[in-house]
């Protein structure tokens, strides 16, 4: 093992030894500087998944969250040198972490939370305007066949929670007693300008977004979406995805069936 990994090592592993070969500048103890400089990376850690996840901390209480936060930070330290990247094993960590098996949704919360954050981050693109959506609705027999392009930061989350009624009320925008942890919900996640909001889905348009993401057409994503739940009201998800800046583009393939 070399130096540098032995000293990472080391860093986050409370019963490790200071490496050999440290010396303080001040001639003090280097084990007892050592010390000092693991806690502080490892609550600097901590802090961050805090800041990243704070309805997950807030349903669970902050100690309980940052000693949970803390048993991560030891079995999965960063991979990359930017800081906003870390978190993204949390959720995954969380649903096998037995002390948080009393908080089912706890997990799903976690990966509201983490989809919030890639949306904030994801990269720009204008949504369709007016002008475009009219033209498209121009030609109805040619709908079907219409390539639908997602905006970038669209994330879709499905759950046997509801996730989004618990988001929504740890902001103020609901009443947290009056929700029933055990409703299933389709959270939509969207940047619009530099806000991004959570946004319930009706039952199917998780279905119709995967198929967009896959690259299928519209009539056919929408035939797997009304497959999945016979009541699918494309006319209803359209308007909603449109209404909240999901959709960047239509196009139509460069050859149109006869």
């Amino acid at each position: 093992m070399s130096d540098q990994r032995r000293f990472a090592t080391a860093l986050l592993d409370p019963d490790a030894p200071c490496p050999d070969g440290l010396i303080a500048w001040n001639h003090s103890d280097p084990a007892r500087r050592f010390a000092v400089y693991r806690n502080n990376v490892i609550v600097s850690l901590i802090d961050a998944l805090a800041d990243a996840f704070p309805v997950a901390q807030q349903l669970v209480g902050e100690e309980f969250f940052r000693a949970m936060a803390g048993v991560f930070v030891r079995q999965a330290p960063p991979q990359s040198a930017r800081l906003v990247e870390y978190g993204d094993g949390l959720p995954a960590f969380i649903a096998q972490f037995e002390p948080a098996s009393t908080v089912p949704y706890l997990a799903d919360v976690a990966r509201l939370e983490r989809l919030r954050v890639r949306a904030f981050h994801a990269a720009d693109a204008d949504p369709l305007t007016p002008e475009q959506i009219a033209q498209a609705l121009a030609d109805p027999e040619r709908l079907p066949m219409l390539q639908v392009t997602c905006h970038p930061s669209l994330g879709v989350l499905s759950s046997r929670y509801a996730i989004v009624a618990l988001w929504a009320a740890h902001q103020g925008l609901g009443d947290l007693a009056s929700v029933n942890p055990a409703l299933p919900e389709i959270a939509l996640v969207i940047r619009v300008g530099l806000a991004v909001q959570v946004i319930a889905l009706p039952p199917g348009g998780d279905v119709l977004i995967a198929g967009f993401a896959a690259g299928l057409p519209l009539g056919e994503a929408a035939g797997l979406a009304i497959a999945a739940h016979p009541d699918f009201d494309l006319t209803a998800h359209l308007a909603l995805l449109l209404r909240c800046g999901a959709l960047s583009s239509f196009s139509l393939p460069t050859e149109i069936p006869s």
